[in-house]
């Protein structure tokens, strides 16, 4: 997840994810407030130091990318877009975009918006007519809808539009760990009845206030195949290369990260090398090695089969 516009200098660090063993990441290119400027100069900026380091890295324009990466040792990527502040009123962006690289966005950040309502403000006033052709062109083109960050009635709204998955990219269990960034158990039930899917996040403060994190998180898994099964859970880590960058952002941005809910300095967070003892919990839970290829990246595969054109 980087955070400052226009600065490479996090992007040599994406190797760790290799060294964790992971062939594909999602590269956010904005969020919030953010308008179309600023998306697409991180947009431009990103494509460019890709195609630079062809030898370590592949830029995914269809599935099969993802498995060409694999097989030639590279990091495939792909772009993500958080907020749907991205397009202003001008839905022809979401085409723009998705040939740029962006496979999938947001309806909200926290906060209201022209699409729909935020998790974190009330008065959620559902998903609005901008936000239902937002939808229509999104499935056109094919770019995945995610409700992450979004307010439980506009979530919802966009469960019962959308005749395509509809993804929580990253999100936990309310019930797990009650933060109003994660999810109640009703909207894990109706993201698997649209077929689509919850990836767990990594951030201390979505999944647990105390023991270790990788069993924390491995709960939240555990309790969302409980609900919707195997095939609706991923995981989605959300993790932030530069923890100053985050600093800065959150301690600057009040309204968007109130420290009342856990916001602040030094968030602690899961690390891609942690991954093997997300797995090992999850094995002591009796997971099989089938559930496990679809919780690491089997479902999210059959995502982008679906939706991607």
């Amino acid at each position: 997840m980087p955070l400052r516009p226009h600065d490479e200098s996090f992007l040599p660090r994406l190797q760790m994810y290799r060294d964790a063993g992971v062939n594909v990441v999602s590269l956010n290119v904005g969020f919030g407030e953010q308008g179309i400027e600023e998306h697409v100069r991180m947009l431009a900026q990103f494509r460019r130091w890709l195609s630079m380091h062809g030898n370590d890295y592949i830029l995914v324009r269809a599935v099969a990318d993802i498995d060409r990466a694999h097989a030639e040792g590279k990091l495939a990527i792909v772009f993500d877009i958080e907020g749907a502040n991205a397009i202003a009123d001008q839905i022809s962006m979401i085409q723009l975009y998705y040939e740029l690289g962006v496979r999938w966005m947001s309806m909200a950040y926290n906060l209201h918006n022209r699409v729909g309502g935020g998790c974190q403000q009330e008065g959620d006033p559902g998903l609005t007519e901008f936000g239902r052709l937002v939808l229509d062109e999104m499935g056109r083109v094919g770019m995945v809808a995610c409700c992450s960050h979004t307010g439980y009635r506009t979530a919802m709204d966009v469960l019962e539009y959308s005749d395509r998955p509809v993804i929580f990219s990253h999100s936990n269990a309310f019930a797990v760990h009650p933060h109003p960034r994660n999810i109640g158990d009703d909207l894990i039930r109706a993201c698997a009845r649209n077929g689509g899917l919850i990836g767990v996040n990594g951030i201390g403060i979505f999944v647990s206030s105390q023991g270790d994190a990788a069993e924390g998180l491995a709960r939240h898994i555990d309790h969302i195949v409980s609900l919707a099964g195997i095939e609706h859970v991923a995981l989605g880590l959300d993790y932030v290369v530069d923890h100053s960058e985050l600093d800065e952002l959150t301690s600057a941005n009040p309204a968007i990260f109130p420290p009342e809910l856990g916001y602040g300095k030094d968030m602690q967070m899961i690390e891609p090398g942690s991954l093997v003892r997300i797995i090992e919990a999850l094995c002591r839970m009796g997971y099989a090695d089938a559930d496990l290829c679809a919780v690491l990246g089997g479902n999210l595969m059959r995502i982008a089969r679906t939706v991607w054109k």
